[in-house]
């Protein structure tokens, strides 16, 4: 089993993450199907490793 993130790498996993969307939402023609879904794909893959190591941090 892996280790969990610490809150360090949470932290930097998600601002990551953030200005990934704000780079491609701002320069993205226009917003449609595809990149919502893309970046709620995104969001999940980030987001429950994330939320996964901060519960198990807690215990």
């Amino acid at each position: 089993m892996r280790k969990p993130l610490t809150k360090t790498q949470c932290v930097i996993l998600t601002l990551f993450w953030a200005a990934l969307c704000f780079v491609i939402l701002t320069s993205a023609p226009r917003i449609d199907g595809p990149l919502v879904v893309m970046i709620l794909i995104s969001g999940a893959l980030v987001f429950i490793p994330v939320i996964k190591s901060l519960r198990n941090d807690k215990q």
